[in-house]
């Protein structure tokens, strides 16, 4: 299913992805495993790889995750990356279970 994403989508996905690393204000090792998982199955060049980076050192800019932008047949998916990011350090904090449910609620 990830095939189907295009560069531009690919670096949104993990944009979204990292936001919501950062949803409980810090990133842990098992989330940023979780991330370097998705980006080798990605296959992200070096300079996407560079930028997810970034994204871990300091989260995206609330204005660069805006959930209306995902093209809309790639919204279940985002969806699915984003709950899998919160399950991946298996403590689902209050603020990442409220994030879930409006990012859920926005995309429909």
């Amino acid at each position: 299913m990830l095939d189907v994403l295009d560069r531009e989508d690919r670096l949104q996905l993990m944009r979204f992805v990292c936001s919501f690393a950062w949803a409980d204000l810090e990133v842990s090792d098992n989330e940023r495993d979780f991330i370097v998982k998705m980006v080798d199955r990605l296959e992200l060049d070096d300079s996407e790889r560079a930028q997810v980076a970034e994204w871990l050192e300091v989260p995206p800019r609330a204005d660069e995750v805006d959930p209306t932008d995902i093209p809309r047949e790639h919204r279940e998916l985002f969806l699915d990356a984003a709950r899998a990011m919160i399950l991946s350090d298996g403590d689902i904090d209050e603020v990442e279970a409220e994030n879930l449910i409006l990012f859920d609620q926005l995309l429909r």
